[in-house]
């Protein structure tokens, strides 16, 4: 008897498997299982913060401010109404300065999860898209803290529309971090600059976005500082919410538009230049 002759045709290689269309929450919940593990930083950051902010600017330097700075439909406002809903979005501009740098640098480089994922049906932008979920509720809960607190302390003015003030510090936090998730995603190692970003981006913009006084009282010439910040954009959108801020509907708009195309645009930007790495 013969022996089976060994084929010559080539070997068909498995078929790979096709994108799941909810990888994305997959990622999401990845994301937040690794939130766990600094669970009470999350949580104290999400509570102390507006507690120490609106203790400190309600009791403390209101009491030494004599003049109105802003008003609403019914006339001046106190500063802490005037201040609170900035703060609000200053928090989720913070979360995003911390979630949006260093946990991409752990993801392709200190722990190589996004390889790992990668590795999987998950296509790099489902990592990006569930990156960006996971984060997006951290800032939801965050804000929905910082709206209690804000009510606790009577730190609002409008009880119809304030509820709306958890989502603008959501799209403010993800148009100031997605375009930083697309810088990061391009950095090979951490050679300092995201401590650079932390002092020489997000520290001016918090200083001079009108986040404490009005944008009008700075010198013309740093006004452009407010007009390019994300920060600038959600607190304004953020006190015609809270108090009913005096503005014009174009500019309210126009305020939406900027929030939306800074977010937009870095999340493309972001997804290209993970399918380009990853690829």
């Amino acid at each position: 008897m013969s022996a089976p002759s060994l084929s010559t045709s080539p070997t068909t290689a498995a078929p790979v498997a096709a994108p799941h269309r909810r990888a994305a929450l997959y990622v999401a919940e990845h994301q937040f299982r690794s939130m766990l593990n600094y669970k009470w930083t999350v949580v104290m950051v999400g509570v102390g913060t507006p507690l120490f902010y609106l203790l400190g600017i309600g009791l403390g330097l209101a009491t030494l401010l004599d003049a109105d700075l802003a008003s609403g439909p019914g006339g001046p406002v106190p500063y802490v109404v005037f201040v609170a809903p900035a703060l609000l979005a200053s928090a989720t501009v913070s979360v995003a300065t911390e979630e949006f740098t260093y946990t991409v640098m752990s993801g392709f480089k200190w722990r190589r999860v996004f390889w790992g994922i990668n590795a999987t049906p998950v296509e790099p932008g489902s990592i990006v898209s569930g990156l960006v979920i996971a984060v997006a509720a951290r800032m939801a809960f965050g804000s929905l803290l910082y709206l209690a607190l804000m009510l606790a302390f009577g730190a609002v003015g409008d009880l119809w529309t304030v509820w709306l003030l958890p989502l603008v510090g959501v799209l403010g936090g993800l148009a100031f971090g997605l375009p930083l998730l697309a810088y990061a995603s391009t950095l090979k190692d951490d050679n300092g600059q995201f401590a650079a970003v932390q002092r020489f981006v997000f520290t001016p913009l918090f200083l001079f976005s009108g986040t404490f006084y009005p944008l009008e009282t700075l010198p013309s010439a740093l006004h452009w500082i407010g007009w390019i910040s994300p920060l600038w954009h959600a607190s304004e959108l953020g006190r015609v919410l809270s108090y009913g801020a005096v503005k014009p509907a174009w500019v309210t708009a126009v305020h939406v538009l900027v929030l939306l195309a800074f977010a937009i645009g870095g999340w493309l930007i972001a997804r290209r230049t993970f399918t380009r790495r990853l690829r």
